[in-house]
């Protein structure tokens, strides 16, 4: 593992534009992310990340723009920057002629480690694959190949961490002790780029955050930031009839299905006389809840502005 964060820049991507013919995959991104971040990159299908994670790893070749990790580019100083990185790709991609041990000791092969066995038993106790360490790659389940993908990303001990939707159709046992040892990692220095679709996920690891559409940032802030600009409390009742509501409540209703209303608000003191106009228009309210913002309502809010 790493020895803490020296706050420098750990992946650049300056103007980064990918054309597959007609096709603008990427329409000029620039983004920072910085050492020792737990950094999320979030969007809809067809956004764009995958194409910029391709690149990022050297597997994709951008059309314009320059992306450099811990400093050396990934097209003209491709070695350095690939041995900065690990990538647990989105497929389960695997050799079925090896077991989950010769697996990685290949892998290792690769960059050049030796001796690396210590390293490859922390990974195999860390990802809970310590009983499948001579089992074939061909055995094992899809969640226990999606572990062996993340050990495979791990094991030349990259600085840099790249998760491309890796809990995607995986059981919430794999999802503790995959986010269990992530976070390990996180807090030993290790960069932490996470792609997915879990919106829970990403806000409870997830520092800072980027949002892409149509292959551009349309979004870039902390998490905490991205919340309070985009999103608001909300009050949800159920009340016993249909009612009339008074203008100032239709002003802030967001949701309306049957006896079920939700209304925006900002700050706490705002709820009680949010009530009192209910009780005066005559509603019998049977349910009250009050919700926090989260990140689904602020990705769904950019996602319709943008």
């Amino acid at each position: 593992m790493l020895s803490g964060n020296d706050g420098g820049i750990a992946i650049s991507v300056q103007g980064a534009v990918k054309l597959y013919g007609s096709l603008r995959a990427l329409a000029g991104v620039d983004l920072e992310v910085r050492q020792g971040e737990f950094f999320g990159l979030l969007g809809p299908n067809g956004a764009g990340k995958t194409t910029l994670i391709s690149a990022l790893a050297g597997l994709a070749r951008l059309s314009a723009g320059h992306i450099a990790v811990m400093g050396h580019d990934v097209v003209t100083d491709y070695r350095a920057a690939r041995r900065m990185l690990g990538v647990v790709p989105q497929e389960l991609v695997f050799d079925p002629f090896f077991s989950v041990r010769e697996v990685l000791r290949i892998q290792s092969g690769y960059f050049g480690v030796k001796d690396n066995e210590a390293w490859i038993d922390e990974l195999l106790e860390n990802l809970d694959l310590t009983s499948k360490a001579n089992a074939n790659m061909r055995t094992l389940s899809g969640g226990m190949k999606r572990r062996v993908l993340v050990a495979q990303a791990l094991v030349h001990k990259p600085p840099v961490i790249v998760l491309d939707e890796p809990t995607a159709g995986v059981d919430v046992e794999l999802r503790q002790t995959l986010w269990k040892f992530i976070q390990k990692l996180n807090a030993a220095g290790h960069t932490i780029v996470l792609t997915t679709h879990y919106l829970e996920e990403a806000e409870a690891l997830c520092t800072r955050i980027a949002m892409l559409k149509a292959g551009r940032v349309i979004a870039l802030d902390t998490t905490a930031n991205i919340l309070r600009r985009v999103s608001s409390h909300a009050l949800k009742v159920r009340v016993a009839e249909a009612i009339v509501l008074p203008e100032a409540l239709q002003e802030k209703l967001v949701c309306h299905e049957a006896e079920e209303m939700s209304f925006s608000f900002e700050k706490y003191e705002d709820v009680e006389a949010m009530l009192a106009a209910l009780r005066t228009a005559g509603a019998v309210l049977h349910d009250v809840e009050i919700t926090k913002p989260d990140l689904e309502q602020a990705f769904i809010g950019m996602m319709s502005k943008a």
